[in-house]
């Protein structure tokens, strides 16, 4: 479909209605969504609405991540040790 042709570009048999303000694309009334006032075709809505939502969830604690934090509680205490004995030295 050619842009600016005034038709759909997820149905070129309709006549456009709108712009999508994200990919610019022409768009029907079936197509058309408004989100925040704003013109969107669904899958630009869907981009958007995904980036609204935010980081996915906390997944729980792994061997591997609990190895690591043991790891840095180990380096950390041993920094602690080996100041104390530089300077009771």
């Amino acid at each position: 479909m050619i842009q600016g042709s005034g038709r759909c570009h997820y149905h070129p048999e309709r006549a456009g209605l709108g712009v999508c303000v994200e990919c610019r694309r022409v768009i029907c009334r079936e197509c058309t969504t408004q989100f925040e006032g704003i013109n969107r075709c669904a899958s630009c809505l869907a981009q958007r609405l995904e980036a609204l939502e935010g980081p996915g969830e906390r997944r729980e604690w792994s061997a591997a991540n609990v190895a690591l934090a043991l790891l840095g509680m180990a380096l950390v205490w041993g920094g602690i040790l080996l100041v104390a004995r530089v300077v009771a030295s």
